[in-house]
């Protein structure tokens, strides 16, 4: 080879080494950890869910942080020598190169316990928040269903395991009015101020061109609800029973019971309850009730499903989510939203993703 391309060669690598890598990963590391992220979040709710079927407890880890070091180096040794005519060893030309590439990646992992866990999971989830997840487009049967234990004294389905409640239908017939009024647009969500300046959360309706059907779903939601039908207004409060005719009580629930409800539909083995590790659901829910259909169904196989939205292994089984199966989709990413609400949006309570590179 000629002394030109070693040094062509030589020059190249040299280039190369001194070059950063840095804009070059952020492409597929942003995506790869978000993706990454999603899906263990994902699996990590699901198991929870199945570990409150089995009497166990449920732990929650978060990604504190993830810190994901590049650091690229490369040398280049050239030497020679230039001999007279004369001389025995004549002309010579050593080239040498090295290059070193390191991925150092640091993901720190906290439990969530203490006050933290007793604020995120333990707490009932405020009813305003409940509102205007609603107002905000997500679905007020499933909002409220998973939700709300109560409203205005009207109860729902006992979200224990075993020989849970049956639910009151009036409930059930309440919530998909709410639903119908809600979807016609005549009615919203707003936060005023009330006494002593403190925020209050009120449902107002809207009277002008309301279609007939519902004009009547309103008085059969006031009759219900035992409010009254005049008033274009109602303050929303968190309680079991109202204190007057414009009041609306809603009992919320903790993220915990949301999970609980949410393990009673699960298909365990029948093996599992024979052998005593978790009990059967002995429920049957009434006419108005099953209207509304299933909020979340989490299947059970001893082989890996094939095509699976979400899947986790527990005991000797898996249990998953159906790919095609959209209504439990929808119902376990709003239980994920709902907790990152719950986390009081500060940012520090976020991933941070930092990565340096160069």
């Amino acid at each position: 080879m000629r002394p030109a391309q070693f040094l062509f060669m030589a020059f190249s690598l040299f280039f190369f080494g001194c070059s950063s890598i840095g804009p070059g990963t952020v492409h597929h590391d942003r995506f790869d950890y978000n993706n990454a992220l999603s899906v263990s979040w994902k699996e990590q709710t699901l198991l929870n869910i199945v570990r409150l079927r089995y009497g166990d407890m449920p732990i929650f880890l978060e990604v504190a942080s993830i810190v994901s070091g590049y650091s690229l180096e490369g040398t280049v040794n050239l030497t020679g020598n230039v001999s007279s005519e004369d001389t025995v060893q004549g002309d010579y030309l050593s080239l040498g190169t090295g290059g070193k590439f390191t991925d150092r990646p640091t993901i720190t992992y906290a439990p969530i316990k203490g006050d933290k866990f007793h604020k995120n999971f333990m707490t009932p989830v405020p009813p305003k928040l409940i509102l205007f997840l609603i107002e905000s487009g997500w679905p007020t049967e499933i909002v409220l269903r998973l939700t709300i234990d109560s409203v205005n004294g009207l109860r729902g389905r006992s979200v224990f395991m075993i020989n849970p409640r049956q639910g009151n239908q009036d409930f059930y017939r309440v919530l998909h009015l709410i639903s119908q009024i809600q979807e016609s647009g005549t009615m919203a969500f707003r936060i005023i101020k009330g006494e002593n300046s403190q925020e209050m959360t009120v449902i107002f309706f809207y009277k002008d061109d309301m279609p007939e059907e519902i004009i009547g779903s309103r008085k059969e939601l006031a009759r219900l609800l035992e409010i009254d039908e005049q008033l274009d207004q109602i303050a929303v409060t968190y309680g079991l029973l109202p204190k007057s005719k414009n009041e609306l009580a809603l009992m919320t629930r903790s993220m915990l019971q949301m999970l609980i409800a949410l393990s009673t539909t699960i298909e365990v083995p029948e093996s599992h309850v024979t052998e005593h590790l978790t009990y059967p659901i002995r429920y049957q829910p009434g006419e108005e009730e099953a209207k509304l259909g299933k909020l979340m169904r989490i299947h059970s196989s001893t082989e890996q499903p094939d095509r699976a939205f979400v899947s986790v292994k527990h005991l000797d089984h898996w249990f998953w989510i159906d790919e095609s199966d959209f209504a439990s989709k929808r119902t376990l990413s709003f239980v994920m939203l709902l907790f990152s609400m719950m986390e009081g949006g500060e940012s520090e309570g976020l991933p941070l993703v930092t990565i340096p590179a160069g």
